[in-house]
């Protein structure tokens, strides 16, 4: 039987305030109000086998606010970005705007001086690859937006270019599908019924 490992993006700390690389701010009053409002709809995740979250304070807040009670993974924590951690992007073009233009062209550079794209997104492949299968076939891992658009690249074997192209909405949930090496994307949703004419 395929794992299933649905991950569920953690809630933001603040609308009002810029996304940071490594961002480790923890969930403020209106992240939990975000959290509990999403926990009926998210709760019977609960139910995996094994759950799962990311180091980072929103992460495992996140998990705590929907019942998940989850295990923190080094290997999902977010992409190392060396000096340019807690900084936005805007405040990193402006402090070295040729070190980012070739990072964000080469998934193999780190000009910041920590983790390179392709390394980030083969680690949290490593993960995804030595779950194990025969400890249950459900997995739910709340993790930030970055580390699941990793997954995502990862498991659909896509190019590390793609990872630009994704977008990890707060609560939302993806799933993949397979075992180590085989993994696919699974979109679930209500289905809907045809109008009658």
């Amino acid at each position: 039987m395929p794992l299933r490992v649905t991950f569920v993006a953690a809630a933001r700390s603040s609308s009002l305030l810029a996304e940071r690389f490594e961002d480790d701010r923890p969930l403020d009053q209106a992240g939990w109000e975000e959290a509990q409002r999403a926990a009926p709809g998210l709760l019977p995740l609960a139910a995996a086998e094994l759950r799962y979250c990311a180091p980072t304070p929103r992460s495992r807040e996140t998990g705590a606010a929907l019942g998940y009670a989850p295990l923190v993974q080094l290997a999902l924590r977010d992409c190392d970005m060396g000096r340019w951690r807690g900084f936005t992007l805007g405040e990193a073009m402006a402090r070295e705007p040729a070190a980012v233009d070739a990072w964000l062209a080469d998934p193999r550079s780190t000009p910041h001086g920590g983790e390179s794209l392709l390394a980030f997104i083969s680690r949290v492949g490593g993960w995804l690859d030595t779950r194990p299968v025969e400890d249950g076939g459900r997995i739910v891992a709340v993790a930030e937006p970055a580390v699941i658009r990793a997954a995502l690249v990862y498991a659909l074997k896509a190019a590390p270019s793609t990872y630009w192209n994704i977008d990890v909405r707060p609560l939302s949930t993806t799933t993949v599908m397979g075992w180590s090496g085989r993994w696919s994307l699974r979109i679930e949703g209500a289905a809907v019924q045809p109008s009658r004419a």
